[in-house]
């Protein structure tokens, strides 16, 4: 039986397209209010790291979500993804990792979803409806 519902190349471009729409508005926040790098430099010098560093931000929430819109190296803009989300983890939220909300919720919700979901993306590739499939 064929049915309309089981369609993996729409799976993944939807999949794709939630995920890159909604990083790449992350990304817009961060373009037009700069200041933000400046936390995000100190966070890293806290740890040891470079300033340099906190430019990857707009690698992980600007030109990753535009290759995952696209479908071009999809792969790459999902392990993109998931390395800026591991980064934010560890720079800002590492003390709730194992934390709940008051609803019983994880409190790193909107991160895990955006750290698995690069990792899915990584994983299963563009699909067929992309501008370079794999």
């Amino acid at each position: 039986m064929n049915s309309p519902f089981r369609n993996d190349a729409v799976g993944k471009l939807i999949l794709r397209a939630t995920l890159g729409i909604l990083m790449l508005f992350h990304g817009v926040a961060k373009i037009l209010n700069p200041g933000a790098l400046d936390f995000i430099k100190g966070q890293l010098a806290a740890l040891g790291l470079p300033p340099v560093v906190a430019y990857g931000v707009y690698v992980g929430e600007v030109v990753a979500p535009l290759l995952l819109l696209a479908g071009y190296w999809a792969r790459l803009g999902g392990l993109l993804v998931a390395v800026d989300m591991i980064f934010a983890i560890v720079l800002v939220h590492t003390a709730q990792v194992f934390t709940l909300t008051k609803s019983g919720g994880w409190t790193l919700e909107l991160q895990g979803f955006y750290l698995f979901c690069g990792l899915a993306v990584l994983f299963l590739g563009s699909g067929r409806i992309a501008l370079r499939p794999d």
